[in-house]
């Protein structure tokens, strides 16, 4: 984790870590500015967690991991805010069960913006005081990057609360309108092969622990996809009867969706002609990525075409030619859109690799150790971001991960071949 006195956000422009802080808390109570008291407690699954608790938990984050341990003599807000807060950091102490975390109507909502508030004010204190000491800015930045992961965790956790409620309800009236371009034509495009290196080199900029090491992979010759597969190509294995032939799945994904009767994407209507959105109930768009698909179904559409899904190789090894841009949570519409490479945003993209740990690979020091690496068993590698995440935020080397049966996420997927 490298250290970041100065960062770049998505505008160009260098950011003070002070600056930066302030940017990034205030972007997180922004997404919630349509919201009303009573949405931010709702709890629709177990992995949904209340708009209430993300707003405490990443609060709770720099009030845990920097204030305590930097500041003499801190007094935190509410001693029992480090149980209701805490999400799974184990060797911290106990926490709140996180299916139940829809029953904690108290704090109020004002009582947990009183709580970000306090611990503003105490960070910007100790930005002011020691923000050149390289332990704190670490800290700060990793904050930071933690609280963005969240961002984006809100905002796809009031999308399925809303989806549960008859009336459809937006997120957000007010998002674009998205574009209804095409997609462009889908091209097979050969990767690097050979011994290649992959991974982050922690230097200036930040990156996660399980970025890392830089280490070298063989590559078998193969091709890759130049854009992501659409929700017209994805009716179409509907159509051919994908969701009912046995011979596409997988053993566990053929028990999946037969276990909860799956037959199209998460927010798809019955008749294969609406999507809900964070703006509402919307016409499906054929040329849009698909999107809010499992692992499962990413799988057995990729032999149903014939085809199979990217490792995590060669995805990043495709993905580093190219600039970070696309269609983020900057640029206001808030759903995927159809378009050409989209390596970065719109959807994450399943990958055919298992989330497990690189070479060498060394958890962070302490409790902050058990942000990635004891999640590297039974999940896999999701690539490239989504239409909520921000974009700086963003980076080839970027891993995350997901159970294969998530849905509730923008999770798609691109195809990929052997070569010759």
């Amino acid at each position: 984790m490298a250290s970041l006195r100065e960062t770049v956000p998505a505008g160009g422009s260098v950011q003070s870590l002070a600056d930066r802080y302030r940017a990034v808390r205030d972007a997180t109570v922004a997404l919630c500015r349509h919201l009303a008291p009573e949405d931010y407690v709702v709890q629709s699954m177990p992995d949904v967690s209340p708009t209430k608790w993300h707003l405490a938990h990443v609060t709770w984050f720099f009030e845990r991991f920097v204030l305590e341990p930097f500041i003499d003599g801190y007094r935190c807000y509410d001693d029992a805010f480090d149980y209701l807060f805490n999400s799974y950091y184990y060797t911290v102490g106990r926490m709140h069960a996180r299916p139940a975390r829809g029953l904690l109507s108290r704090p109020t909502v004002d009582e947990v913006m009183a709580y970000r508030r306090h611990v503003d004010e105490a960070m910007q204190r100790l930005l002011k005081q020691r923000a050149t000491e390289n332990a704190i800015a670490e800290r700060i930045v990793l904050g930071l990057n933690h609280e963005q992961q969240h961002q984006e965790l809100l905002l796809t956790d009031i999308k399925h609360v809303f989806s549960c409620n008859p009336l459809a309800p937006a997120v957000n009236p007010a998002l674009a309108e998205p574009p209804r371009r095409r997609a462009a034509t889908l091209e097979w495009r050969a990767g690097p092969t050979g011994v290649q290196r992959i991974g982050a080199d922690p230097g200036d900029t930040f990156c996660f622990d399980n970025e890392t090491p830089r280490h070298d992979v063989f590559v078998a010759p193969h091709e890759i996809a130049s854009r992501l597969v659409t929700n017209g190509e994805f009716r179409e294995f509907i159509a051919a009867g994908g969701y009912r032939e046995p011979a596409l799945w997988l053993s566990d994904g053929w028990s999946t969706i037969n276990e909860h009767g799956w037959d199209r994407p998460l927010y798809w209507s019955e008749d294969l002609s609406q999507v809900f959105t964070l703006g509402g109930v919307s016409e499906l768009h054929p040329h849009a990525p698909v999107a809010h698909i499992s692992f499962y179904e990413a799988d057995a559409y990729a032999r149903w075409a014939g085809a199979r899904l990217p490792t995590e190789t060669e995805w990043e090894l495709a993905a580093r030619e190219h600039d970070i841009d696309g269609n983020f949570v900057e640029s206001g519409y808030w759903q995927p859109l159809a378009g050409d490479g989209q390596w970065f945003g719109d959807v994450w993209e399943w990958t055919a690799s298992p989330y497990v740990a690189w070479p060498g690979f060394k958890p962070l020091a302490g409790s902050l150790g058990e942000y990635n690496g004891k999640f590297m068993c039974n999940q896999q590698s999701v690539r490239g971001g989504s239409c909520v995440s921000a974009r700086d935020h963003l980076r080839a080397t970027y891993r995350s991960f997901f159970y294969p049966d998530a849905r509730w996420q923008f999770l798609g997927f691109r195809l990929a071949r052997d070569g010759a």
